[in-house]
């Protein structure tokens, strides 16, 4: 077997069957690996991850899951890998960290599901904040952020199991791939945040390779993202999240065509 030779993929023999004949070869896979995040110590996720870019991870999921209202609130303090997986330590302010104690949960983060592991209905579903008016985007920018997308997935393009999600705005493609839909959100968001300069979420748009699912709508909210954009279809509540939020929900992002479900102003 040869050595790994991108991050974020590994090597696995495999036996290929094709029209009755067996051919052993080598596949490359994604990683998949837990990670832990911690808060001034206190253990409050552990998601399956593909542990690349796990800067933008750590600060794109505070952001995100609203642990953090901006990044000056966050420092990651510490990476720790282990056999077993990594932790990723932060710290939050004391008033931030009293909230989190307050609605914490453990995950145990699966790569299609978000929510896993809520305590309640109520800790499911929080309210969102609204999201501000602009930006205006032209339907085109949509077709050809997705185009450009699907020449900037080095990850799938050797293994075909990686989600991607990017940031766009104006001509700047800012993309991170990951094992999990949500994760590639978390680290899209951590990623325009730590850009030089950093972009602001709320001029450019989200772009994501999967369905538009709640959480990945929750996320972008919580972040100021306006505009989503999906590949795939979007799901009932993600719709009605949308709305309530004042975000742009835009799906089937493909052959030159797409479906609006919310926020349609937008689109100029």
């Amino acid at each position: 077997m040869s050595a790994v030779v991108s991050a974020g993929l590994r090597p696995h023999a495999a036996l290929r069957l094709d029209a009755g004949r067996a051919a052993p070869r080598e596949e490359w896979t994604i990683e998949e690996t837990p990670v832990a995040l911690l808060y001034n110590g206190l253990s409050f996720a552990v998601m399956m991850a593909t542990p690349t870019d796990l800067e933008d991870f750590a600060l794109g999921f505070a952001l995100a899951e609203g642990i953090v209202e901006s990044p000056a609130e966050f420092a990651l303090v510490d990476v720790v890998r282990g056999e077993r997986g990594v932790a990723l330590h932060a710290a939050i302010p004391q008033a931030r960290f009293d909230a989190l104690e307050g609605r914490r949960r453990n995950l145990e983060g699966r790569s299609g599901c978000g929510l896993c592991g809520a305590e309640s209905l109520e800790a499911a579903l929080r309210p969102l904040p609204g999201v501000a008016p602009g930006p205006h985007i032209a339907p085109a920018r949509i077709l050809a952020a997705f185009e450009a997308l699907a020449r900037a997935q080095p990850l799938n393009d050797r293994c075909g199991g990686a989600h991607a999600a990017a940031f766009v705005v104006d001509d700047a493609l800012l993309v991170r791939e990951d094992v999990g839909r949500h994760n590639a959100v978390d680290k899209a968001i951590g990623a325009l945040h730590r850009a030089s300069p950093p972009m602001r979420a709320g001029d450019g748009l989200l772009a994501v390779t999967s369905r538009a699912s709640y959480e990945i709508v929750a996320k972008a909210a919580r972040a100021g993202v306006a505009v989503v954009a999906a590949l795939s279809a979007p799901t009932d509540l993600a719709i009605r999240t949308a709305e309530a939020a004042n975000l742009t929900l835009v799906a089937f992002v493909r052959d030159g065509r797409m479906n609006v479900y919310s926020g349609r102003e937008r689109l100029a």
